[in-house]
């Protein structure tokens, strides 16, 4: 049984995919694969991945719970889902998940057939597109890890502190359409008038200089020094190596006195025994 929490991550990526979940269900690849004519690795290529037992349980519901609560925002509709789903016992939850074991033996099937057809430059640029796919997961990840450890947010530019500030009033029914208002509005400012707003984002960027630097001490003692940025994590090497390199220089110098004594006795004593040798 997924945590409450869990089941929450995914309520804004179901919302704005209700169409693609509702024909997932029908229109799974029970058949070969697609002939590779209009091959793309984007769209029309390889068989899509069968939905879980949750997943199935969700796109069941939501017209039900839409149905019962027509003026509940879909965010919510997605939230209570995820508690009906919790309350579920084994026996209930058994024909989800029986179907997600068949589509998933199926989806194998599929995805056998679909490769043993595939050239292989196309499959290199499966394997690309794979690639691409699994680095803007862990990206996506790491943002929300560092957003959990409470990482500062980044400097706002003298536009975007106008922006915010105007954003509601502005001109145009949509953001695209705002944004433009905004941006001629912007250009229209005088230097005096936006001199307010770059000022706001040069304290912006002290801001986030303090807090950053406040956040990565606190990464270190927590032993994290991977989130550390590495322009200043080679800093503190560097001044390392510097205070290193200083202590030995002065402990050089320090020896240096007693090395030119002893040059200096050893030098005088070879002088007087050369008289001496001369007279024999």
């Amino acid at each position: 049984m997924a945590p409450f929490s869990i089941m929450t991550v995914g309520a804004n990526l179901l919302t704005r995919s209700w169409s693609l979940f509702s024909t997932a269900l029908t229109v799974r690849c029970s058949c070969v694969a697609p002939t590779l004519k209009n091959f793309s690795t984007t769209s029309g290529g390889p068989p899509k991945r069968p939905l879980t037992a949750y997943l199935r349980y969700v796109i069941e519901q939501q017209p039900i719970v839409v149905k019962q609560n027509p003026e509940i925002r879909v965010v919510d509709v997605v939230r209570k889902i995820a508690l009906q789903w919790r309350t579920l016992t084994p026996e209930e939850k058994r024909p989800f998940e029986e179907a997600s074991i068949t589509a998933r033996e199926q989806y194998k099937v599929d995805m056998k057939a679909y490769q043993e057809q595939l050239t292989p430059a196309q499959s290199a640029a499966l394997a690309e597109e794979k690639r691409q796919k699994m680095a803007k997961r862990r990206a996506i990840r790491k943002k929300r890890e560092l957003n959990s450890l409470g990482k500062p947010k980044r400097p706002r530019s003298a536009f975007n502190i106008f922006m915010a500030e105007h954003f509601e009033e502005a001109k145009g029914t949509t953001v695209p359409g705002k944004m433009k208002s905004l941006f001629d509005d912007w250009k229209s400012l005088s230097l005096s008038q936006k001199q307010i707003y770059m000022q706001l984002a040069e304290d912006d960027k002290v801001r986030y200089k303090n807090e950053m630097k406040a956040w990565e001490e606190h990464m270190t003692e927590l032993g994290r020094e991977d989130l550390v940025r590495r322009k200043e994590s080679r800093r503190k090497k560097a001044a390392t190596k510097k205070g290193k390199k200083k202590s030995r220089v002065k402990v050089l110098k320090a020896k240096a006195p007693a090395k030119g004594a002893a040059g200096k006795k050893s030098s005088d004593a070879e002088t007087k025994k050369t008289p001496s040798s001369t007279k024999k």
